[in-house]
């Protein structure tokens, strides 16, 4: 039996005493690469923040790790890639390897000097995404396709066991997008790393992931990409709200 990295029971969280997520029981396993999909509002964001610390459930357990939150330490266990391709200020004065080496402050604590064994551990990263030709360039000179490649080597550098990815292809041509899930794939499957990806690109998702989750404030459908493209008109009625033409293409 597989084990589960993240566990929600009977969680819930209101905003400003507005429902954004209501009684959701959720697990992730070890080495899976789940999709997160939804309509805008459903809660795929707050879902994250939730399990990255960032907010509090107002009810309900989550459990990182077989820990519950409240004791969990171990955050460099964690990598997190967010939207920053699109929102990145481009005059920013760092080049790829200092970007990447921020990666490592989690684990090793600020204000600490790195080692040679620290410094591999950053190449190692640059390399595994294909970016070392662009080590020492300035991050703002990248595509946003690169970019998002640099990004996920700073969430690498700490050899995470788990990584989150809140939507990272906004701004990224379609060229760039397909190499961005080959990666993702690639580490799914080459390094068993278990990822928990949100986006609204259905298509190219369901040719990689192993799982796909429907949330809209509550948690509708988690299974494997070939039961989610199967749901029916009313299934999709009663998770976006609306009806829809097309089994997968509304996320």
């Amino acid at each position: 039996m597989k084990t589960p990295v993240i566990a929600m029971k009977r969680v819930s969280y209101a905003y400003e005493q507005k429902n954004v997520l209501q009684n959701v029981n959720f697990e992730l396993t070890q080495g899976s690469f789940l999709g997160l999909v939804g309509p805008n509002g459903g809660g795929k964001t707050t879902l994250i923040k939730l399990i990255l610390g960032l907010l509090k459930p107002d009810s309900g357990s989550i459990y990182l790790f077989n820990q519950p939150m409240a004791t969990f330490k171990n955050w460099h266990k964690i990598g997190y890639v967010s939207q920053k391709s699109n929102a990145f200020n481009k005059g920013f004065p760092a080049t790829v390897y200092e970007v990447v080496s921020t990666g490592l402050t989690a684990k090793i604590g600020y204000l600490k000097f790195f080692t040679k064994k620290h410094k591999a551990k950053i190449f190692n990263a640059i390399e595994q995404v294909g970016m070392l030709p662009y080590v020492h360039h300035n991050i703002g000179e990248l595509s946003g396709g690169q970019q998002q490649r640099v990004f996920i080597a700073r969430a690498l550098a700490s050899e995470p066991e788990l990584m989150i990815l809140d939507e990272p292809t906004v701004g990224v041509d379609s060229k760039h997008v397909k190499q961005f899930y080959q990666l993702l794939h690639q580490l799914n499957e080459e390094k068993n790393m278990t990822l928990l990806l949100i986006t609204h690109d259905t298509d190219t998702l369901i040719e990689h992931v192993t799982d796909v989750a429907c949330l809209n404030k509550q948690l509708y459908f988690h299974g494997p990409p070939e039961t989610y493209q199967s749901l029916s008109a009313a299934d999709w009625a009663n998770i976006f709200g609306h009806s829809t033409n097309t089994n997968f293409h509304n996320s």
